[in-house]
């Protein structure tokens, strides 16, 4: 390799690693200001409040907030904030989360019910490094319940055959 083509690609990836650890370091900004959006609406609107009134203001909120900034601040986007904030309630662990996964993740990680099967596919994403594409895959073969089958494969059929 020519000393020139050399010198282009050690700055090429120069340029893309400053970008990409920008893009990282916008997401984590980006992930705990959704948090204390949902906490900041949780305690002061829903928390002590009757289920239509939490709705109706959401609504209000979202129809403002959408003119200022912009559509990310839809109803169905300000309630994953607050979901976000009751799931994780400590910033603490919002500020582990936001070292470890993006926006994107969470999101993924909000849809599951489950406490434990979510901590297994947060503890598996942070062990593997998987992508959101993977994080998807790997929930759509079942793997939580599959690892959790063959952990325990006695128990199981015998809980089966006592039916």
């Amino acid at each position: 390799m020519l000393p020139e083509e050399k010198l282009f690609a050690d700055i090429k990836v120069l340029v893309l690693q400053a970008r990409q650890n920008a893009y990282r370091a916008i997401d984590g900004e980006r992930i705990l200001h959704y948090w204390q959006v949902g906490q900041r609406i949780q305690s002061e609107v829903l928390q002590y409040q009757r289920a239509e009134f939490g709705k109706q203001v959401i609504r209000n909120l979202a129809e403002r907030l959408i003119v200022e900034f912009g559509n990310s601040y839809n109803r169905y986007n300000l309630w994953l904030f607050v979901r976000f904030a009751e799931t994780f309630p400590d910033v603490q662990i919002v500020d582990a989360l936001r070292q470890l996964f993006t926006w994107t993740h969470i999101r993924i990680f909000l849809r599951i019910e489950d406490d434990l099967k979510r901590r297994f596919y947060m503890e598996m994403c942070r062990i593997e490094g998987w992508g959101t594409r993977q994080l998807e895959e790997r929930m759509d073969s079942m793997l939580f319940e599959h690892t959790a089958i063959s952990r325990k494969p006695e128990d199981l059929i015998q809980l089966e055959l006592d039916k």
